[in-house]
């Protein structure tokens, strides 16, 4: 069964090719919006509160700061409609998860960055 469903997505699913991040980077993801019959593309830009999944079923989170209001977006990595992922700041943090991320505000919030 597993062999069967590897085959399938080999075959079947496009792969694409975005940079690596892992979380604590600060990344830009531009995707493709459909209102009617019209097309536009928006971003996304934020930090990376987790990386989730292999494969083909990888997802990744995306938090951001909307006015005093935090927004998070699942993405998984291989949706049609994501168009490209930009890498602005690399973050060093010990955690692959960082939760704990939702509840910090003002300088408490911020993320070191990680040397390249």
């Amino acid at each position: 069964m597993e062999s069967l469903i590897k085959f399938v997505q080999d075959e079947f699913v496009t792969k694409k090719d975005f940079p690596e991040f892992s979380s604590g980077d600060t990344i830009t993801v531009f995707y493709e919006i459909r209102e009617g019959e019209k097309t536009r593309t928006q971003f996304f830009r934020g930090v990376v509160i987790q990386v989730k999944g292999t494969g083909l079923t990888k997802t990744f989170t995306i938090r951001k700061m909307s006015g005093t209001v935090g927004v998070e977006r699942i993405f998984p990595i291989n949706m049609p409609a994501l168009q490209k992922v930009e890498i602005n700041k690399k973050g060093s943090v010990r955690r692959k998860r960082i939760y704990y991320f939702r509840g910090l505000t003002g300088k408490k919030a911020r993320i070191k960055d990680r040397a390249i």
